[in-house]
């Protein structure tokens, strides 16, 4: 998906197969477990489940071109002597331009491989960026 494309905004004709478009989701939920690149595309597009639109159609059917474009990405853990769990957290405030909430997302390493990620909407209005950040920090830590 392209950055700072905003389908919350987006306004157009309604699709006329929601079924078809709630599946194609679902499997890219599914398929978001092993390709941890997808979890912001797919939370963005799950999020309209119940009145899909055609430029969400569309935004859909540019992560399966991504998807088609770069086979053999994914998780790969490689055996190493030494173990350690590193971890990133961030967060894009007032992402949501409708609830005004923050986005909070954290990724740990075993080594150098992905083990465990997650991006969720903060459940209370940040009043600055620097409150989103420290909450996402406690959200990274409590993982």
């Amino acid at each position: 998906m392209e950055q700072n494309y905003r389908l919350a905004y987006a306004e157009g004709e309604v699709f006329a197969y929601p079924k078809q478009y709630r599946r194609l989701v679902g499997h890219l939920v599914y398929l978001s477990v092993t390709r941890p690149e997808l979890s912001y595309s797919v939370h963005t597009l799950a999020q309209f489940l119940s009145a899909p639109q055609v430029l969400r159609w569309d935004a859909a059917t540019r992560v399966l071109r991504y998807l088609k474009c770069s086979p053999g990405q994914g998780i790969l853990l490689r055996p190493m002597p030494n173990m350690s769990l590193t971890t990133f957290c961030d967060s894009d405030w007032a992402a949501c331009p409708l609830t005004r909430r923050s986005l909070s997302g954290y990724l740990v390493f075993l080594l150098r491989s992905p083990i465990s990620w997650k991006t969720k909407k903060q459940p209370t209005v940040s009043r600055s960026s620097a409150t989103a950040e420290y909450r996402s920090m406690v959200v990274s830590i409590r993982a």
